[in-house]
């Protein structure tokens, strides 16, 4: 039997050299383009690896959702176009906004793009949600209106696939050894090494943390099933699976919420999650009437979940048309519409050919009796 002491009692960090797991030197380059150094590198970091996976898992499942809803399959890529690269930037606004003591102080150089302590280097982290969630529906606004989706048909997708894309995010912060939170001794305390950047003042090495990205991990992944059970009324039904006989899940076929109220419950669902995290959480912050800046964005994004949804439920109580905007309406190859379909009786020149029709039949019925049948 193994002995309770010999279990592990804290979470490790990865090595620092998982970081930058690759380097691509592009050096060769400078003969082209002079601005390229000669000893210069791409690193790939293994942050910005999380956020692509989390972007391509979530948009995968963007697809599917839009597609159950009766739009064109790969239409999401049409919204995301813009709802990325604008999301991106809000995150990465809203947190130098609300951290410009780490940019703007003497003798910083912030605009200096080869300064890993610039507002460019977005590859050293501090990128906000709550900017991200602002950017990206402007993006997402932009998108829809292009592609003649409707706003809240997208959002009510994206919801809980943007707690698949934060969950990749916060695995990107373990492998940064960043956003962890006070000390503790619980057994799942995380390791981090004294000399990072946000270790607490006076504390003795080996100190343990709350691992607050493990924390998000989990509350999104528990986000991810409320919001797909809220979205539709699930019943146990007995299938057949690997030749047993079990009860299992199924939700209706329609989603009974629409118009945004999925989107509204998101936002509720992570603004709670965040209030609690954030406050547990060492890595300096602006204060505002002694409240960290995201515990007053977690506050906000609550009120306005709440709001959407009240406001959509009297507005909307029933189902959407469609996931189109009027006019906008998508039609499969092969569909036929109905305004377009016709039958024999609509060809032109109908009329002619009944009559010819007519007139052919009497002289059958009265050739060889010289007598008009009745």
């Amino acid at each position: 039997m193994t002995s309770l002491s010999l279990l592990p009692l804290s979470i490790p960090s990865p090595p620092v050299d998982w970081q930058i797991p690759w380097s691509i030197p592009i050096g060769w380059l400078h003969g082209l383009i002079p601005a390229i150094a000669a000893d210069q590198v791409i690193q790939i970091h293994t942050y910005a690896l999380c956020i692509l996976l989390g972007i391509i898992f979530a948009t995968i499942m963007v697809n599917q959702r839009l597609k159950a809803r009766g739009a064109e399959p790969g239409i999401v890529l049409d919204v995301i176009i813009w709802a990325i690269p604008l999301g991106l930037v809000g995150a990465r606004l809203y947190h130098v906004f609300t951290h410009p003591g780490d940019y703007f102080y003497d003798g910083a150089d912030p605009w200096n793009i080869t300064n890993p302590n610039s507002v460019w280097a977005i590859w050293s982290g501090g990128n906000a949600i709550f900017g991200a969630l602002i950017g990206g529906a402007i993006g997402a606004w932009i998108g829809c209106r292009i592609a003649g989706l409707r706003l809240w048909s997208f959002a009510d997708a994206l919801a809980p696939a943007m707690l698949v894309a934060q969950a990749f995010g916060r695995l990107g912060n373990y492998f940064n050894h960043e956003l962890f939170g006070q000390p503790t001794a619980l057994p799942w305390g995380l390791e981090i090494e004294s000399t990072n950047a946000a270790w607490p003042t006076g504390l003795a090495a080996g100190t343990l943390f709350h691992p607050t990205f493990l924390y998000e991990m989990i509350w999104n992944v528990v986000g991810i099933v409320f919001l797909l059970s809220m979205e539709r009324r699930f019943q146990l039904v007995r299938k057949t699976v690997l030749g047993l006989s079990l009860p299992v899940p199924v939700g209706d076929k329609v989603a009974r919420l629409q118009w945004g109220k999925v989107w509204a419950l998101y936002l509720i669902w992570y603004g709670i999650g965040r209030a609690w995290f954030e406050t547990i959480r060492v890595d300096p912050s602006e204060v505002f009437f002694g409240i960290r800046t995201n515990v007053w964005g977690a506050f906000g994004a609550i009120l306005v979940g709440v709001i959407l949804f009240i406001v959509q439920s009297r507005r909307h109580p029933g189902l959407e048309p469609s996931p189109y905007l009027p006019g906008r309406e998508w039609k499969p190859d092969g569909a036929v519409d109905s305004e377009q379909t016709y039958s024999d009786a609509d060809e032109p020149d109908d009329d002619v050919a009944a009559s010819t029709d007519s007139t052919a039949s009497e002289k059958l019925a009265t050739s060889g009796t010289g007598v008009k049948s009745p």
